[in-house]
């Protein structure tokens, strides 16, 4: 059986690449906040930290960056995020209070077109999975996997060409988690509109997919009303709004529970943020997706 995930509904409106984390024993949500979104009166982009329970917002940081992820470890962030859209950086921001921030570059990729990315360590290193749109002969067809490596978060290293997923159609990657010699890849698949599916691999090379795709696919559930505060008018879009996708899963272990974001839409500019649980561990989940036998 595959692992259950209970889908509670959209939480707000016009917000995609969203991350779930532990911060300090308490649950927040890291957020892009795009220059569109109803509640940016900047008319730029930038990132903040939202306390799950309170709603109490963080002092927004990297102005002018887009599609940010976020990585925790011992009691640090690392917010990974790309200068402009469709560009050929990577910058890493650090901090240990939400306030004050570090800053340095990750990768320069020239001739690249970068998107979405996602960090974790696996054993002795940090492995980061970006989204590669171009050029052709890296991506293939848009949208693509490419990793890079470090020991020390500041020095990275692209591994070889051949670790990618996949070239060979859509597969838009943007979670990425390690366990037990496994890199887990979720991405978004264009198939029947656009599915959440999730692949595993020992070397990033040789990717197996779960018998038990997709992990998600746009349902009526979505178009739960999961924040109160949501406007009547915003209420009213939610309900009227094309439904095609399940897109830019993330997720964190708090409590037993796994706590997933995700986004869904018509693909084409017109997104919601939801919001769903998986009742277990993050290993259970995990596991979950490849019985054995």
């Amino acid at each position: 059986m595959k692992p259950h995930i209970t889908k509670l509904g959209t939480i707000d409106c016009d917000l995609v690449e969203t991350t779930p984390i532990v911060f300090k024993g308490r649950l927040y949500r890291f957020e892009y906040v795009r220059p569109g979104y109803e509640g940016n009166p900047t008319g730029d982009s930038y990132f903040r930290f939202v306390e799950h329970g309170s709603g109490d917002l963080s002092p927004p940081f990297a102005h002018g960056y887009h599609l940010g992820n976020v990585f925790v470890e011992d009691d640090v962030l690392y917010v990974t995020g790309t200068d402009i859209w469709d560009g050929e950086r990577v910058d890493i921001f650090v901090s240990d209070d939400m306030e004050h921030w570090d800053s340095w570059n990750a990768l320069e990729l020239p001739g690249y077109g970068l998107f979405n990315t996602s960090l974790c360590r696996a054993d002795d290193q940090y492995v980061l999975m970006f989204e590669v749109g171009k050029p052709p002969e890296i991506a293939g067809v848009r949208f693509t996997a490419r990793f890079a490596t470090s020991r020390d978060m500041k020095r990275w290293e692209l591994t070889p060409p051949e670790c990618t997923y996949s070239k060979d159609r859509y597969t838009a990657p943007h979670c990425l988690r390690y366990l037990d010699g496994y890199y887990y890849n979720f991405y978004l698949e264009a198939y029947q509109g656009y599915e959440q599916r999730v692949v595993r691999s020992r070397d990033l090379i040789h990717w197996e997919p779960s018998p038990l795709n997709p992990v998600l696919k746009a349902s009526d559930e979505d178009k739960r009303i999961a924040n109160p505060n949501l406007t009547p008018e915003q209420q009213r879009r939610i309900s009227e709004a094309v439904n095609i996708n399940n897109s830019d899963i993330d997720f964190c272990e708090y409590k037993g529970q796994l706590i997933i974001n995700y986004s869904w839409g018509n693909q084409q500019g017109v997104e919601h943020l939801a919001e769903a649980v998986y009742e277990g561990t993050l290993r259970e989940f995990l596991e979950g997706w490849f019985p054995e036998g």
